[in-house]
C-alpha cells in the first residue's frame, strides 16, 4: 500500500514548539476524509492506524521534481517532471511541470513537454508562497539534459536498493542534485483505472487552487448548469409522442451523468476551502470551539436553500388565501389564475416538489400550510459569531492581510457552494423525474429507459455516502431470539449546537415527507438538497451520514436547529413516535426507555 499525499506535509517550519505543533497536524492528517476512504479501499481499520513523523532538513532546491522509473503508458521508459523552486508547487498541483522522457538503457533524453513557465513556490519567513519566475527562469527548462541523466541514476540506484520501480522525489541545490525520499510505484497503466487515490487526493485542495476551483464553479460550471436546466425546461413534453420521450429520457439521464462526474470532479473538493480556512483560524485564535470557524463563514452565507424556502413560505400564503385552488390541488388538478403563476415560477427554478414528495400533491399542500401557519415561529437564531470579521482580520500583519481577506472569501465561497451546487443538480434531477413521470402517465405501461450501466458517474448520493463509511453492524439490531432491541443512547457528531425534545419522524422515502408535521425531528438518511423545505418545521435534525459540511449540518446552522450527524443505522434504530432528545453540543441523542414517554407520530 502507498499513502502517498494522502497526509499531511509541512515546509519550513521553524523552532520545537512550531515543530511539535505541526507534528499533531500530520497526526490529525490520519481521520482527513480523503485518508480514510484510502483505508477503507485497503480494508484497514482505521481505530488501529498509527503513524510515524519523519523531521526532515529543509533543502531549499532551485529546481525540485519527481522522477518514475516507468512512465505511465509507456512504461519502457522512465519520465521526470521538474518545476522551479520548491516541490510543493508541483505536489499541490499549483505549478505546472516541465515533463522529460528518458530511455533507462542509456539515459538518452527521448521527449521533453514544457508547458508555460509562470510561477515557482519559495519560501517565506514560514511555510511556503508562490512567485512569478523571473524573465530568464520562464524561458528556460529546469533541469538540462546532464541533470536529468543524474537524476535517473538516483532513481535506478534507488530501484536496485529496494527491488521494485520507485516513485522518487528530488530537489538541485547549487551543483548537487539531492534524493529526498523514495517510494515505490504502486500502480500501473493497467491499474489506473481502478486507483481511487488520485481522487482522494484532489479532496485536499492548495489555496491557489481553491482560487481557480472558485472560479471555474461560480463562472463557468454552475452558469453552464443552469443553462442547460432552462433549455430543458422548455422542452415541451406534452408535445412528445412515446419514442420522443423515451429518447429525451435518455438524453437527460445522460446530461445529469455529466454533471454529477463534474460535481465530484471540482465541487466536492471545493470544499477543502473549508478546511483550509478552518486549520488558519484555529491556529490562529485557539479557540475553545474547534467549530467556532463555521458562524463567520455563515455570516454571509447567501444558500440558495435558505432563499427557496423563503420563496416557499411565500406561495404558502398564497395558497392559504385561496382555498378554491388549495382544494384544486388536494384533489390531483391544476391550479389556475394566480397560484398557478406562482407555482410555475417556483418549479421553473428550483424544480417541481410535487414530484420529490412521489407525485402526492395533498401532502404538498398540507406541508405548504403548516409552513404557513409557522412563518411567526422562529427558531433560535444562528449562533453568532464569536470572533467578527474585523477581529478575525486583526490577527495578521499588514503583510499578510491580503490573504486573508482572501482566504475569509475562499472559506465562505466554499460553504456556500457546498449548499448551492447540489441545488443546481437538483434542477437538472428536477427535470429528469418530469420527464419520466409524464411518460408514466401517458404510457403506464411501457418500460422506461434504463440509466447507463458501468462508467456513469457516481451519484452523489454514493459519493456522500463513503464520507461515512463506519457504521455498526446490521446484525446488531435484533437479539438472538428475533425480538427488536430498541436503542437508548445513540453517539454521533455534534453538527449544530443545541438540546432539544421532540417526535421522531423518520423519512425513508420521498413520500414519508408528506407526513411531516411541525414540531418534529426530522430522522433520515441525510437531508437531501430537496428535503429541506421541511427543516423549517422541523425543531431537530439527525442524520446517519457524518460531517459538520454536509448539507443538513450546514441548513440546521443557519435554521439554529440543535443537529446529530453521523449516527449509524439512525433510520432504524429510531422509530416514528420516539420521544427524542437530541444533544447537538455533544452529538447525543437519547430515546425515552418508557414506552409510556413516547409520542405518536402524526
Amino acid at each position: 500500500t502507498s499513502f502517498a499525499g494522502l497526509h499531511d506535509s509541512f515546509v519550513n517550519v521553524r523552532g520545537v514548539p512550531a515543530i511539535l505543533d505541526h507534528i499533531r497536524l500530520v497526526w490529525a492528517s490520519l481521520w482527513s476524509d480523503r485518508a480514510l476512504l484510502y483505508r477503507q479501499e485497503l480494508s484497514l481499520d482505521p481505530l488501529t492506524s498509527s503513524m510515524a513523523v519523519i523531521v526532515q532538513e529543509l533543502v531549499s532546491g532551485a529546481c525540485s521534481g519527481v522522477a518514475f522509473s516507468r512512465c505511465p503508458g509507456r512504461e519502457e521508459l522512465a519520465v521526470i517532471e521538474t518545476v522551479w523552486g520548491l516541490n510543493q508547487g508541483l505536489v499541490d498541483g499549483d505549478v505546472e511541470p516541465d515533463q522529460i522522457l528518458l530511455d533507462p538503457a542509456n539515459g538518452r533524453v527521448v521527449e521533453r513537454t514544457a508547458p508555460p513557465r509562470k510561477r515557482a513556490c519559495r519560501l517565506a519567513k514560514s511555510g511556503v508562497t508562490l512567485e512569478p519566475l523571473t524573465e530568464e527562469e520562464a524561458t528556460a527548462t529546469p533541469l538540462d539534459d546532464s541533470d536529468a541523466r543524474t537524476v535517473l541514476t538516483l532513481l535506478q540506484r534507488s530501484a536496485d536498493l529496494f527491488g521494485t520501480p520507485q516513485d522518487l522525489e528530488w530537489t538541485k541545490r547549487g551543483e548537487t542534485i539531492f534524493a529526498l525520499q523514495s517510494r515505490p510505484i504502486t500502480t500501473t497503466a493497467a491499474s489506473d483505472a481502478a486507483d481511487e487515490r488520485g481522487w482522494y487526493l484532489s479532496l485536499h485542495k492548495s489555496f491557489a487552487t481553491l482560487k481557480e476551483l472558485r472560479r471555474i464553479i461560480e463562472q463557468e460550471l454552475l452558469p453552464a448548469m443552469a443553462d442547460d436546466a432552462a433549455r430543458l425546461a422548455a422542452v415541451p413534453l406534452e408535445r412528445l409522442d412515446q419514442e420522443g420521450l423515451n429518447r429525451e429520457i435518455s438524453e437527460r439521464q445522460a446530461l445529469l451523468a455529466h454533471w454529477e462526474e463534474r460535481y465530484r470532479e471540482v465541487c466536492i473538493p471545493m470544499a477543502h476551502g473549508i478546511r483550509l480556512f478552518a486549520m488558519v483560524y484555529n491556529d490562529r485564535l485557539l479557540p475553545v470551539d474547534p467549530f467556532a470557524f463555521l458562524n463567520l463563514l455563515a455570516g454571509d452565507s447567501g444558500l440558495m436553500a435558505m432563499e427557496r424556502n423563503r420563496e416557499l413560505t411565500a406561495l404558502a400564503r398564497l395558497l392559504r388565501q385561496e382555498p378554491e385552488q388549495r382544494a384544486r390541488i388536494s384533489a390531483g388538478k391544476e391550479p389556475t389564475g394566480a397560484v398557478a403563476e406562482a407555482m410555475a415560477q417556483f418549479n421553473e427554478r428550483y424544480g417541481d416538489l410535487t414530484s420529490v414528495m412521489g407525485g402526492d400533491k395533498a401532502s404538498l399542500v398540507k406541508l405548504l400550510l403548516q409552513l404557513q401557519a409557522g412563518e411567526e415561529q422562529s427558531h433560535d437564531a444562528r449562533q453568532p459569531a464569536a470572533v467578527s470579521e474585523a477581529d478575525f482580520l486583526a490577527r495578521f500583519s499588514a503583510d499578510e492581510q491580503a490573504f486573508a481577506v482572501e482566504l475569509l472569501e475562499i472559506g465562505r465561497a466554499s460553504y456556500r457552494l457546498r449548499d448551492n451546487d447540489n441545488l443546481y443538480i437538483g434542477r437538472l434531477t428536477a427535470r429528469l423525474q418530469e420527464a419520466r413521470a409524464e411518460a408514466a402517465r401517458r404510457y403506464p405501461s411501457a418500460a422506461l429507459p434504463e440509466k447507463a450501466s458501468g462508467t456513469a458517474a457516481p451519484s452523489r448520493e454514493r459519493i456522500e455516502k463513503r464520507l461515512t463509511p463506519f457504521a455498526s453492524p446490521e446484525g446488531s439490531r435484533y437479539r438472538q431470539d428475533g425480538s427488536r432491541l430498541q436503542a437508548r443512547q445513540l453517539v454521533g457528531q455534534p453538527a449544530g449546537p443545541g438540546l432539544v425534545r421532540g417526535v421522531a419522524r423518520v423519512i425513508n422515502q420521498p413520500r414519508d415527507l408528506g407526513d411531516f408535521c411541525a414540531g418534529e425531528i426530522l430522522v433520515c438518511d441525510a437531508v437531501d438538497p430537496n428535503m429541506t423545505f421541511v427543516v423549517p418545521l422541523a425543531v431537530g435534525i439527525v442524520e446517519r451520514r457524518g460531517g459538520m459540511l454536509i448539507h443538513g449540518a450546514i441548513i440546521a446552522r443557519e435554521y439554529g436547529l440543535p443537529c446529530v450527524t453521523g449516527v449509524p443505522e439512525a433510520t432504524t434504530l429510531i422509530r416514528n413516535g420516539d420521544q427524542l432528545t437530541v444533544d447537538g453540543y455533544l452529538g447525543i441523542v437519547t430515546i425515552a426507555a418508557d414506552p409510556k414517554q413516547r409520542g405518536t407520530a402524526r
